[in-house]
């Protein structure tokens, strides 16, 4: 497996969470993420979705993803909670969840096994070790599936570059980056999916966002692992409040793609 990656000697040393350090020469973003408890987050436009605050601009388009925590008897999914948020950028996406951690000691260590074990053993994928900006990473490979639902979806240009035989096997192995931040009782955890994983230019665009991207831990205990509560921004309360009203003559879906929070200019 080959991974596009910044040589190491051009990386500065990872910082702590939350942590201000002085930016180096190439000006390349320093500290973060960031906990909402320090006094040093830098000010920046970000969308507020309780216990991730994301940044927004030129660019950048903002997606939640929902889980399905109810349904009806018919067994159509009617209610859900949010699980993470997923920043889209050109060609690339990242998704970002945030969970809680013991105040002494970090989880991702342990996470980086489980998942690597998860992607070999149920995905059928590889999985390869890897040092990043923020310490150590997780690069993995899985076949994901190319049945005639998922090639239709596509645009018609990136279908016509699937050569012909990967259509023929059914499958066409994805690079997936997993990134781990552990904060002051929270962990940070990212997916970087499409061509950020190997194309160091647009890698730099989501890494800045990532830095930049800050926790809200809350002083309530949780159990390690649990999610932190993820809520709308109340201008995406309102833009669904919006869609409902009317809908509701044709029965509303909360689950069909509806408006998305997001910045593009």
């Amino acid at each position: 497996m080959a991974f596009g990656r910044r040589r190491q000697e051009e990386k500065p040393a990872a910082e702590p969470a939350g942590t201000e350090a002085e930016a180096p020469e190439t000006g390349e973003a320093a500290g973060g993420p960031w906990d909402a408890a320090v006094d040093t987050v830098p000010e920046m436009e970000r969308l507020d979705f309780g216990a991730l605050q994301v940044p927004i601009g030129p660019g950048i388009e903002v997606q939640v993803n929902l889980e399905p925590n109810e349904f009806d008897a018919e067994g159509n999914p009617v209610n859900g909670r949010i699980v993470a948020i997923t920043v889209v950028a050109g060609e690339s996406s990242m998704q970002l969840q945030a969970l809680a951690a013991p105040k002494r000691s970090g989880i991702w260590d342990e996470l980086r096994k489980e998942l690597a074990e998860e992607v070999t053993e149920n995905a059928q994928g590889q999985v390869q070790d890897a040092d990043g900006p923020f310490g150590p990473e997780l690069h993995a490979m899985i076949p994901a599936p190319l049945t005639p639902e998922v090639l239709e979806q596509m645009p018609a240009e990136m279908r016509e570059q699937i050569p012909q035989e990967i259509i023929d096997q059914g499958y066409a192995w994805q690079p997936l980056r997993f990134i781990g931040v552990d904060g002051s009782r929270w962990f940070l955890r990212a997916v970087v999916t499409g061509a950020a994983v190997q194309d160091e230019e647009q890698w730099q665009f989501l890494e800045d966002v990532f830095r930049q991207v800050v926790v809200v831990r809350g002083d309530h205990p949780m159990p390690p692992r649990e999610l932190l509560e993820l809520t709308l921004p109340a201008e995406a309360q309102q833009a669904f409040a919006q869609q409902e009203e009317e809908s509701e003559d044709d029965g509303f879906d909360p689950f069909q793609r509806g408006p998305e929070i997001s910045e593009v200019r």
